[in-house]
């Protein structure tokens, strides 16, 4: 994808991550789920009492961890193996080892941004490890000249903006989304949705098995099957989220989400069914025009949680969504995640999109549906908690 404001272009940085980083940071980050019956809770438990040898992030949840990782990945530009031992593999206890100096270095530079943000910026979180490494281990230290003079680039917003003058009331842009997509009434009938189809992450060429279940107004459960062999399940409840999945990927066979993890699942899960879009967000707002892979749109902005935005585009010639941004908070930054949306077709007498991908820090998957049932009966025990 290609995100552009009226004024100039960027492109995406493409990078290889290695396989085990791709599949962990992939279930850990992307689909909404649910298996099994049963209601005992989640792994709650802080970093350290999760995770051997945390000695720079304790206190915080263990999702709220790996998603810290992941933002390290994308500011430097780098894998899980150029901090952590190539050789470790699947072994998450070799992960603690202290035996490369990139993996030290780090947690000086943790504490020099505390300090830096303590001392000058009262507390606020005003240095990240992006401000000086934009993907780069070695932070740029004389001016580029071809960057200076450069056309400007969009940046996409990661606080509420000002209303962009001249642009349309937020409501006029939703209303016509509604219609494009069949109107909605038509669109306010579509109260289940069942689905097959498959998931493929970035850089791996299978393509997983999958199956979707969601019911309204937010619930959304998708299950990748033989992930590292066995099931991936990641689960919205309406209220909570969690995911279960392989001791291959995680040390964490059930790992409960929190924070803005939770708000990004729930946008997903209520997206399923656009009737609501209206009643999903405050403070809605239209902000300044992009462009994305050459069409022209318009971004709605409006907020889950009062904290940080979420970001909609519009097709301007369709008035269909075609990207949805939100954020989701750790010690060192703001994680984006991106959803693009195409492949329209019609479903229960509206337009829904049969293809997603979903784009963080560190990787990308697609997931592409193909048999597509709509308003069919979803037992409960989809969305019920696993047993432990």
């Amino acid at each position: 994808m290609q995100i552009t404001s009226k004024r100039g272009i960027i492109g995406p940085a493409v990078r290889l991550m290695a396989l085990n980083m791709l599949i962990m940071l992939t279930v850990l980050t992307v689909l909404t789920v649910a298996t099994a019956n049963g209601q005992a809770r989640g792994d709650l438990r802080p970093a350290e009492q999760v995770f051997k040898n945390v000695q720079s992030l304790k206190g915080i949840p263990a999702d709220e961890f790996m998603s810290t990782m992941g933002f390290f990945s994308a500011s430097l530009g780098i894998s899980c193996s150029d901090c952590h031992t190539a050789e470790s593999g699947g072994d998450w206890s070799k992960y603690a080892d202290d035996d490369n100096e990139r993996k030290r270095r780090s947690r000086g530079m943790i504490a020099m941004v505390n300090t830096m943000n303590k001392s000058f910026f009262a507390g606020r979180r005003v240095l990240t490890c992006y401000t000086c490494h934009r993907g780069s281990t070695s932070p740029e230290i004389t001016p580029d000249l071809t960057q200076f003079y450069a056309t400007l680039r969009y940046r996409e917003p990661d606080k509420m903006v000002e209303p962009f003058p001249g642009a349309p009331e937020a409501g006029e842009v939703l209303d016509k989304f509604l219609q494009a997509i069949g109107g909605e009434q038509k669109a306010a009938g579509l109260t289940s949705v069942a689905a097959k189809g498959t998931y493929q992450t970035y850089g791996v060429p299978t393509k997983y098995a999958l199956d979707l279940f969601a019911k309204a107004p937010a619930q959304r459960t998708v299950i990748v099957h033989n992930l590292a062999g066995a099931d991936v399940i990641d689960t919205f409840d309406g209220r909570e989220a969690w995911i279960t999945q392989s001791a291959q990927l995680t040390p964490l066979p059930l790992l409960e989400r929190t924070g803005g993890e939770v708000d990004g699942e729930k946008l997903t899960a209520a997206l399923t069914f656009p009737a609501q879009i209206k009643k999903l967000l405050t403070q809605w707002r239209v902000g300044a025009p992009a462009v994305i892979d050459d069409r022209d749109m318009t971004m709605v902005q409006g907020t889950l949680n009062g904290k940080f935005p979420v970001n909609l585009y519009f097709d301007d010639e369709s008035h269909l969504l075609a990207r949805s941004v939100t954020y989701a908070d750790s010690p060192v930054g703001l994680s984006p995640m991106q959803v693009d949306y195409s492949d329209y077709r019609e479903l229960a007498g509206i337009k829904v999109p049969y293809k997603m991908i979903v784009t963080w820090l560190d990787g990308r998957s697609i997931i592409l549906l193909s048999e597509v049932q709509a308003n069919v009966p979803i037992d409960a025990s989809k969305f019920a908690r696993p047993r432990r």
